[in-house]
């Protein structure tokens, strides 16, 4: 069988096939219009919600890893337990916002993308908790796009290109 030959699956139109620019909009809004600020305001207190929002933004499962190693969240109560570790130890040390020094989008095609970040955690007084360089590898599913996978790092860089390291 010919790849002509084969059925066409069917979905649903995502964009303008011809230009990932329209993908590239839309994740970009999805991420850094909608998820960060929530992520944010959520965290630091300005915002009352719980954390099972992230369940619109995280997918279940969730691939989680850091230099320490990494481990696969496998239902909702995990992903979400995730968030609320977080969420304890940053505010245990007085976080306020998140800055962000440097930050790129890859769009592989229509449903997938990558989002690197580098998120410097900081107090109200703006001195710094962390900083880390964080890679969200995203899906667009029925539910819209999820992170499907998270890596994340500690740096003291402000580029993407100086805090990816790894062994050679």
């Amino acid at each position: 069988m010919t790849p002509a030959d084969q059925p066409r699956l069917q979905g649903y139109p995502l964009s303008d096939s011809k230009s990932g620019s329209s993908v590239r909009d839309a994740v970009t809004r999805w991420f850094f219009d909608d998820y960060l600020p929530l992520l944010v305001g959520v965290g630091s207190g300005t915002i009352a919600r719980g954390p099972e929002f992230i369940l619109d933004y995280w997918g279940v499962p969730l691939h989680y890893c850091t230099p320490d190693g990494g481990k696969w969240l496998l239902d909702a109560a995990g992903v979400v337990g995730l968030l609320e570790r977080s969420y304890s130890r940053l505010r245990a040390q007085g976080y306020s916002y998140t800055a962000v020094p440097d930050r790129n989008v890859t769009v592989y095609h229509d449903a997938g993308a990558a989002i690197e970040v580098i998120w410097s955690r900081c107090r109200a007084d703006d001195s710094e908790i962390e900083r880390v360089a964080v890679h969200f590898e995203v899906a667009r599913g029925s539910a819209g796009w999820r992170a499907v996978g998270i890596q994340t790092t500690p740096t003291t860089a402000n580029s993407l290109n100086a805090s990816w390291g790894g062994a050679t």
